[in-house]
């Protein structure tokens, strides 16, 4: 009963841009299942949360939600396992760069992977070709005064979400997204994540595992192994037929490579 205890590890679920918690539904079973506890956050002006996004002033406060998860863990309990999809890799990186003895390690799926000598932003605008107005299709970018300088937004549109990230997903979790998606801080530039590289004593000093999804338009596979060139992680995994959606199109084999992460890095 104790060996069994001892294996149980806590799994801290992070979504990308304008998605929400409700993005790990497939996921958060699987997981739950193999005796894991699970949270799945919702950032800022995201999901549930009542924050709109003009309020958000910092990437502190957009990443305000994952911060008060760890604060609230005691530092005899067991480290955390944070999954980051997406532009979730930025409030994943700042949260372990504040609390780097509370996370095990960070899994970046499909994932901006900072590193600790640029910008946070760095690897989406050096590695993620930009899309030429055309493939921006419905893709709607904002600008909000209440921010200094002015804090820029994104939606991502039905068609864009369609060609570009749920390509391979069945159309029931297009349809899903349609419905939930929200208007979120533009991380893929520096307006909110800011200058300041994260610390090679924090962020820098959590282990960290890139899944590539091998079918992703949004961040192709060969920006995926540039980020990966840039700041290479402690192990790398594939998951091939995948879009940007894993949790979507391939729930089943990311499920088993969260469970194998679980048993070799926590």
């Amino acid at each position: 009963m104790e060996k069994e205890k001892k294996k149980q590890k806590r799994f801290v679920l992070v979504h990308g841009v304008c998605h929400g918690a409700w993005c790990w539904y497939k996921i958060i079973p699987h997981l739950e299942a193999a005796g894991h506890s699970v949270v799945a956050v919702d950032l800022a002006a995201s999901g549930i949360s009542t924050v709109k996004v003009e309020e958000i002033q910092s990437l502190e406060d957009y990443s305000k939600p994952l911060l008060e998860v760890l604060s609230s863990i005691d530092d005899d309990d067991e480290q955390v396992i944070i999954v980051a999809h997406s532009m979730g890799g930025i409030p994943s990186a700042l949260a372990a760069d504040i609390f780097p003895r509370k996370i095990a390690c960070i899994v970046f799926l499909t994932a901006t992977m900072p590193d600790t000598k640029n910008p946070p932003s760095y690897p989406f605008e050096k590695f993620v070709p930009s899309l030429t107005q055309e493939e921006l299709l419905d893709l709607v970018f904002r600008s909000y005064e209440t921010h200094v300088p002015p804090l820029r937004t994104v939606v991502l549109g039905p068609k864009f979400m369609a060609k570009n990230l749920y390509q391979l997903s069945p159309v029931q979790d297009l349809e899903l997204a349609k419905l939930l998606i929200r208007e979120n801080p533009a991380l893929s530039t520096d307006n909110l994540s800011g200058t300041k590289p994260f610390t090679e004593q924090g962020y820098g000093s959590v282990p960290r595992v890139y899944i590539v999804c091998g079918e992703d338009i949004q961040i192709p596979e060969e920006s995926q192994r540039l980020m990966i060139s840039n700041f290479p992680p402690n192990e790398v995994m594939e998951i091939k037929g995948a879009d940007h959606m894993a949790m979507f199109s391939k729930p089943h084999e990311l499920s088993a490579c969260l469970l194998n992460i679980a048993d070799k890095h926590a």
